[in-house]
């Protein structure tokens, strides 16, 4: 069964593409369609499929601000601190990892720049698309990130997002993480 529903399927595809189709019962009450007269067969218009024709790209990028002078199709269309994610709280953690997205892909010769509470992370060089910080103090955090040229004029600017790191206290003896195994 599944054979003549197949077949059946891609006859009719075929002979759509053919725009004008014939069609007609035969005696077992069988539909029958072609792209051919036959006795007894009903002509039916099929519209014209629907095509896409891609346009051409221009294979030069350039700089510049949006509505400027020179500015490309290719800008950003917006970036974004993806991990962590906005007010997400982490427990007992060494390090933790941000990853920052941009939209098209970063463009070559450009870098990503990531900051913490402020203050720029790897020591004001380029930290790239994904970065792990180490350690992480406890306590509530800000990570931003932004997408400068080869020039150094900033591209894309994230929003900040904010996390909380939760670390176990030594001076919090009924802490149950904190309990001290002592032998008998």
């Amino acid at each position: 069964m599944r054979k003549v529903t197949f077949t059946l399927i891609s006859v009719v595809c075929s002979v759509a593409l053919a725009q004008t189709v014939y069609k007609w019962v035969d005696e077992d009450g069988v539909v029958h369609y072609s792209d051919q007269p036959h006795a007894n067969a009903e002509k039916v218009h099929v519209k014209a499929p629907q095509t896409y024709k891609a346009g051409t790209l221009d294979g030069t990028v350039t700089g510049g601000a949006p509505g400027t002078p020179g500015a490309s199709a290719a800008q950003y269309q917006g970036c974004a601190v993806v991990q962590p994610g906005n007010d997400q709280s982490f427990s007992n953690i060494d390090s933790l990892t941000v990853v920052v997205q941009t939209d098209p892909m970063l463009r070559p010769g450009d870098k990503v720049f990531v900051t913490l509470d402020g203050q720029a992370l790897n020591g004001g060089a380029p930290t790239g698309a994904q970065f792990t910080i180490s350690p992480v103090e406890r306590g509530t955090h800000s990570v931003a990130a932004q997408v400068k040229s080869a020039d150094g004029s900033i591209q894309c600017q994230t929003p900040s997002v904010t996390f909380n790191v939760q670390q176990n206290s030594v001076l919090n003896p009924h802490n149950p993480n904190n309990a001290v195994v002592r032998p008998h």
